[in-house]
This record gives structure tokens, C-alpha cells and sequence, in this order.
């Protein structure tokens, strides 16, 4: 009887040990598939090789380290092309769309690039971020925007800031292209996504990177 009792209890304790285990394996793919997931997600959003020359780019110009604001402008204007990245752990916390200049040929979904003086359109390249200030737009705040490339080097004189407007949709649009006029050559974006970027930028101790490309 009691070799029983002991062979019932031995079955027992293996079959908990068994199912904790599965437990465990559980959880620790669980935890995996969520790394890749991150991983993955900002991967399909912005170029791992452009995430890799933006993070020698902060360290070098002694820019934040943490996060960094990319503006695809291959993307249509009537989808999610700006995107906050967190360098830490590979993810991006915010998306949103953004409007590009209205100058020169530019048409609603096709823009044109220029860093000419009164061109009113956008100048691809990397920014630096700088005074947080009033703006006569959106939530009433823009941030000064430094040219870092060749590309962009007029940037600030002529009066390139990042801003909001209260008619950009918080929302993807595709495939409507957000209206051309809304830019004079600023990346303008919604309310929302301005009202987030603002709580991560306004007590910054470095100043954040800002890339437009194509």
C-alpha cells in the first residue's frame, strides 16, 4: 500500500514539474515572439541601414541617443510617414502623417526638394532640434529645426520649424494625399502626434535628430 502512495505521489510531483516547465517555455517564447515583433515592426518602417548611420550621426554630433524622428518621403502623403524611434529598444513609439512644401513642381503626391530661399518646398536631410517656441499653428508650439547636411543648410533662415496644424487627420487617409499648401516647406504634422512629440522633446537634455529623406 505504501509503495502505492509513493509511486502515486512521484506521478504527481512529475506531472507538476512537467506542466511548469511547459510554463516556462511558454513564456519565454512569448517573450521572444514580442522582441522579434518590435524588432520587426520598426525594421518594416524605416531601413535598418539608415537606423544604423542615424545612430553613428547622434553620437558623433553629440544628439540624443535614445530616440529620433524619421520622415519617409517616399511614402504617400495619405499614409503614416513620420515615425519616432527609440534606439534602446528598437521600436517605434509613434506614427503619423506629414505634409511636404508646396513649392516649386510639387504636387499633392509627388513633392519637390529644394534648400533655396523662398522655394517653399521641403529640403531633404538630417536636422538637429532646437528652441521650443510659440507657433501661430496647431497647438501653439514649434520647435527650431537646424540643417546638418548640405541639403538643408538654409533651413533655419528660412524659418523651417517643426509644427502642427489642426487639418492634418490624426489618421491614415490612403489614398487621398493630404492637400498641397498646408507646408510651406515645414513638416507639419496633426495636433495629436505633436501634443506626444512635445512631451518627449520639451525637457530633453540632448537635442534630438530629425531625418527627412527620399
Amino acid at each position: 500500500m505504501k509503495s502505492c502512495f509513493a509511486l502515486l505521489f512521484l506521478g504527481l510531483m512529475l506531472s507538476f514539474l512537467s506542466c511548469h516547465q511547459a510554463q516556462n517555455n511558454d513564456s519565454f517564447a512569448n517573450t521572444a515572439a514580442t522582441g522579434l515583433k518590435s524588432a520587426s515592426s520598426a525594421f518594416s518602417f524605416i531601413d535598418s541601414s539608415k537606423i544604423r548611420e542615424a545612430k553613428a550621426f547622434c553620437r558623433q554630433q553629440k544628439l540624443d541617443t535614445m530616440i529620433a524622428f524619421f520622415v519617409d518621403m517616399r511614402i504617400h502623403p495619405g499614409k503614416n510617414r513620420f515615425f519616432v524611434y527609440q534606439f534602446t529598444t528598437n521600436e517605434i513609439l509613434h506614427t503619423g502623417l506629414c505634409c511636404h512644401g508646396m513649392g516649386s513642381q510639387s504636387s499633392a503626391t509627388t513633392p519637390v526638394f529644394s534648400n533655396e530661399k523662398d522655394s517653399y518646398c521641403t529640403s531633404v536631410g538630417k536636422y538637429k532640434l532646437g528652441a521650443r517656441a510659440y507657433s501661430h499653428w496647431g497647438i501653439n508650439i514649434h520647435y527650431k529645426m537646424h540643417g546638418l547636411d548640405s541639403t538643408n543648410t538654409n533651413a533655419f533662415s528660412r524659418i523651417v520649424v517643426l509644427h502642427s496644424y489642426q487639418q492634418v487627420p490624426g489618421h491614415e487617409i490612403y489614398p487621398t494625399p493630404l492637400p498641397l499648401g498646408w507646408s510651406q516647406g515645414c513638416p507639419v504634422i496633426s495636433n495629436e502626434l505633436m501634443t506626444k512629440l512635445d512631451g518627449l522633446l520639451k525637457n530633453r537634455k540632448m537635442p534630438v535628430m530629425l531625418w527627412i529623406y527620399k
